[in-house]
């Protein structure tokens, strides 16, 4: 049986897109998720919803227990992720407002936790990680968002640095020359936990800004991107509640 996850970030963690909503508390080994869980339905499918940086946003991008929170929705017999984050492009084709379907990821976070095995003890452990977004996903979350009508991206490459501050304009540079398209503070670890726990996962990342790096824009500001966020929320919840029903 089909159960969705829902990573929601910032502003997208929204209970209303659920019916019947309940929430409850999944203990994990890896201590507790960023918040209850919140359990429901859209259409018929069972859905979870797990706010990544908590009901109040009071986590910073680094502590964000990824391995509790990717436990969780396991434990809660999720079958598929779908996250959603903000992202800064990079590239000047994506525009504010622009959704991007992520296809790769460029770790550049330094002090997460980003393997359930601490230890190799109980023998050796690498997870294959070149395709780290689960395609079926992605072809869902493209075809329904040009369906949709909606400003789409059906690839990119998202850096994710450590935050919690932005990128000075010679690290936004040297990130496009990497290939990056967008970046944001949150997909690693939590897409490498994810297929480390045999989870199919996909991620729809909203462009807010442009970082650093086009000198012609003012530099990136928090507020800033709260703005760009309340302006297209949602069509990033249209967009899940079309995708999560069509697994009906």
């Amino acid at each position: 049986m089909v159960k969705i996850g829902i990573i929601g970030g910032s502003g997208l963690d929204d209970p209303d897109i659920l019916k019947d909503p309940e929430e409850i508390r999944i203990a994990t080994d890896y201590g507790e998720p960023s918040s209850a869980l919140l359990c429901g339905k859209i259409g018929e499918i069972e859905t979870v919803i797990l706010a990544r940086h908590g009901k109040k946003h009071q986590y910073s991008p680094t502590e964000v227990n990824n391995r509790a929170n990717i436990s969780a929705l396991k434990n809660a017999g999720v079958t598929h992720i779908l996250a959603t984050t903000a992202c800064g492009s990079l590239r000047s084709e994506i525009n504010r407002g622009h959704l991007v379907i992520l296809d790769q990821f460029i770790d550049f976070t330094r002090f997460r936790k980003n393997s359930f095995h601490d230890s190799f003890t109980d023998g050796a452990v690498h997870t294959a990680m070149a395709h780290p977004f689960d395609e079926g996903l992605r072809i869902r979350l493209h075809e329904t968002a040009e369906m949709l009508g909606l400003s789409v991206h059906r690839c990119g490459c998202v850096l994710t640095i450590e935050g919690p501050r932005f990128s000075t304009v010679a690290e936004s540079k040297m990130f496009r020359i990497w290939g990056a398209d967008v970046i944001n503070m949150s997909t690693a670890p939590e897409a490498m936990l994810a297929n480390e726990a045999g989870v199919p996962y996909a991620a729809v990342a909203m462009s807010t800004d442009y970082d650093s790096w086009k000198e012609d824009e003012v530099p990136v500001t928090w507020d800033e991107i709260l703005s760009v966020f309340e302006e297209n929320a949602h069509n990033v919840k249209q967009l899940l509640v079309r995708v999560i029903e069509s697994f009906k």
